[in-house]
């Protein structure tokens, strides 16, 4: 049996833009490039931020050259901070409120991002071993989220996320253990070929996989904490019972109707919903007796950022 009492509060945990005063286009900032049409400072609002706090080109953000903003998840944290920390006080009302908000929207925001990995440990019976520990971790966090403006601006969440990744580590481990695959924990797997990869229960904490081909994969049990899947190709993939798996992960990759996902995540709006051409054909070029692909591929430069999970001590 699992324990249900954080898993039962997840909705908590994901982004609700309507009780949020658009924290997200006003505290971060970003830079003109692939995933940006132009530069933006932290603190100063994104020109398409409508006055009712929301976005005026959603519908099309990554026609208008801003598919950065359709990766992004807070989970959950613009609500917590702008209903709960700031008691329902718009950053519009005064600047002092505006400067203290957007110090602690990305405090709140990786705070959450703990506690939706604590869920998923609390989540997995597997890891029923560790479930007291990450049960206290969970409150102590949940906690912290609730604290003043001043306290939240102050706290090192570096050294949070340091004290919570043994947890998360052997959790990972206890779900992985029947598989017995080998580490690729932090690899270089940039466009590697990996269609039909056996990869259950693979360790690929960290790992590389920005434009990888992984049709029709088997990512099982996988732990994908902080793996970069930017533009990877998850048609047909199979990703049940994958842990630490984000929406922000799924939605930066490709996928189709057939890429089967955990029951916690939602497919991607800019996903086929049918079957693509590509895994579609997959069992036929199997069985046509075609060459096992090379574990890697051609090479492209590597982003600039990875997933927002880092392991420390990789």
């Amino acid at each position: 049996m699992t324990d249900e009492r954080p898993a039962a509060g997840r909705h908590d945990l994901r982004g609700d833009c309507a009780s949020c005063f658009g924290l997200c286009c006003v505290a971060l900032p970003f830079s003109a490039s692939a995933d940006f049409a132009v530069d933006k400072a932290a603190g100063s609002p994104c020109h398409h931020l409508r006055a009712d706090s929301r976005c005026g080109i959603h519908d099309r953000l990554r026609q208008e050259g801003f598919p950065g903003c359709t990766v992004y998840d807070c989970f959950g944290a613009g609500q917590k901070v702008s209903q709960v920390t700031f008691g329902g006080r718009d950053w519009r009302q005064d600047r002092e409120t505006a400067r203290s908000m957007f110090a602690v929207f990305p405090v709140v925001r990786q705070l959450h991002e703990l506690l939706w990995y604590l869920t998923e440990v609390l989540a997995r019976p597997e890891a029923r071993p560790v479930h007291d520990e990450a049960r206290r971790a969970f409150d102590e966090i949940e906690a912290l989220t609730r604290r003043d403006p001043a306290v939240l601006a102050e706290l090192d969440v570096a050294a949070r996320r340091q004290a919570v990744n043994p947890l998360l580590l052997r959790a990972g481990e206890l779900v992985r253990a029947p598989h017995r695959a080998r580490s690729r924990r932090g690899a270089d797997l940039i466009g590697a070929r990996l269609r039909k990869a056996d990869l259950r229960g693979a360790d690929l904490r960290g790992a590389y996989l920005i434009g990888a081909d992984l049709t029709g994969a088997d990512l099982r049990d996988a732990d994908l904490i902080g793996a970069d899947l930017r533009g990877a190709d998850l048609s047909g993939a199979d990703l049940t019972g994958s842990v630490f798996l984000t929406q922000p992960q799924l939605d930066s990759a490709k996928g189709d109707g057939a890429t089967r996902l955990p029951g916690s995540l939602t497919r991607p709006g800019h996903w086929p919903a049918t079957r693509t051409a590509g895994a579609a054909g997959e069992r036929a070029t199997a069985k046509a007796g075609s060459r096992k692909p090379a574990p890697k591929g051609g090479r492209q430069k590597k982003g600039a950022s990875k997933g927002t999970w880092r392991t420390p001590g990789r």
